[in-house]
């Protein structure tokens, strides 16, 4: 639980602090198209953030509590993270567009995170 609610709020504070640095600093830098990119990464990062902090939060009530789908719903939420932005970023950063073919990856954990979510809700009902 309280794993969780830090890597939320870890990546909530990540993601404002890169959204400010792609605006400012890159901005002029990279092409469009990279700004566009580092934008998404930027936005699913934030979405995914608050996802932890739910993951983290249902952890600590007494209406779902410690289930193993709670667990998986926030690591596969985090590697989400890191591999869907993280990748973008660094896309954006270097146009090694190779990345490109690693980004779904990060997606696909973003999908199996929600659904251990819904897994997870399903239970506690």
């Amino acid at each position: 639980m309280k794993f969780f609610l830090i890597a939320g709020a870890i990546n909530a504070f990540l993601s404002v602090a890169l959204g400010a640095f792609g605006a400012h600093a890159l901005e002029g830098r990279v092409a469009d198209k990279y700004l566009a990119t580092w934008q998404t990464a930027v936005q699913y990062q934030m979405f995914h953030a608050t996802g932890l902090l739910i993951v983290g939060l249902l952890m600590s009530t007494a209406f779902i509590g410690p289930i193993s789908s709670l667990n998986w719903a926030g690591y596969l939420l985090l590697a989400g993270i890191v591999i869907f932005s993280g990748s973008l970023y660094v896309l954006s950063l270097t146009g090694i567009s190779i990345l490109g073919a690693i980004t779904p990856i990060g997606g696909l954990a973003f999908l199996a995170g929600w659904i251990m979510l819904i897994v997870a809700a399903l239970k506690a009902l």
